[in-house]
């Protein structure tokens, strides 16, 4: 079989909900690997954060990070690094229209920088997962100097869609914003045409592997664009209704190896 290029989204599809890769998972992907198939990961994470499991996967492949705005190889400086950050305006104006609602919090992230509004116990514990960042708390308006790789903005549930509607009345053809509801309800929110999908392309011309020899696994809106870009986008059981819609196929849950499971039926893996 030709080399496929696999690309896996970390939380809700990789990661069971403890955050940690099972063992049949991790065994099956490195079965794949020794096929000669390339596995890589797509995440909204930082790299920070992701490359505890990258360097557990054992991979040597670019990874795309903060769902596409910052793309690079960990091992291979000369690949080139694809930085694309919001305007300093933009990132204001978003700052300014969440200022609108009682939001719980606002991060802004400048690559392994990050601006944070409000202390918060839990989050600064998830901020420091891996290798922790420079970060400077409150005012993050006036804080904020340069171009923004991405910003979070931490809402009540019920809040999430309005905010999401003015914010694409108000900045809608500067960003991408997208709804995260795991560990908190939360916005992420981009540059304007940047997905997963976008990094995948780049990492796919690397290998010179065709769209109809990609496989890619989410669960989240996130994911969308990179599972309909791949020829085998795969949903996972726990996935939201619109991401299963859009799938090629679905899978078990991530608590339910879901992942090796396609993989072990695609690749005949016994």
């Amino acid at each position: 079989m030709k080399p496929h290029l696999i690309a896996i989204d970390l939380d809700g599809t990789l990661l069971r909900d403890n955050k940690t890769i099972s063992e049949r998972t991790l065994n099956t992907i490195n079965h794949v690997r020794k096929l000669g198939h390339h596995v890589m990961i797509a995440t909204g994470r930082p790299f920070r954060a992701s490359h505890v499991y990258y360097k557990q996967m054992g991979l040597d492949t670019p990874i795309v990070n903060y769902n596409g705005a910052y793309v690079h190889h960990p091992h291979d400086a000369a690949w080139g690094t694809f930085h694309s950050p919001l305007e300093l305006n933009v990132a204001q104006q978003i700052i300014d229209t969440c200022g609108k609602y009682n939001i719980r919090n606002i991060m802004a992230q400048v690559k392994d920088e990050v601006f944070l509004q409000n202390y918060d116990e839990a989050i600064m514990e998830f901020l420091t997962f891996g290798t922790p960042p420079k970060i400077e708390i409150g005012h993050v308006r006036e804080k904020l100097k340069t171009e923004t790789t991405s910003i979070l903005i931490h809402s009540k549930e019920e809040e999430l869609d309005t905010i999401r509607h003015h914010l694409a009345k108000e900045v809608g053809n500067y960003i991408e914003h997208r709804t995260s509801g795991s560990p908190w309800n939360i916005i992420e929110i981009i540059k304007a045409g940047i997905n997963k999908a976008v990094g995948v392309k780049k990492v796919a011309a690397t290998y010179e592997i065709p769209e109809e020899r990609i496989i890619a696994f989410g669960d989240e809106d996130n994911d969308l664009e990179m599972l309909t870009f791949a020829k085998y986008g795969v949903a996972m059981g726990n996935a939201i209704d619109e991401v299963k819609s859009a799938a090629y196929d679905v899978t078990n849950s991530n608590e339910e190896d879901g992942l090796a499971q396609f993989l072990e039926k695609f690749f005949k893996i016994s």
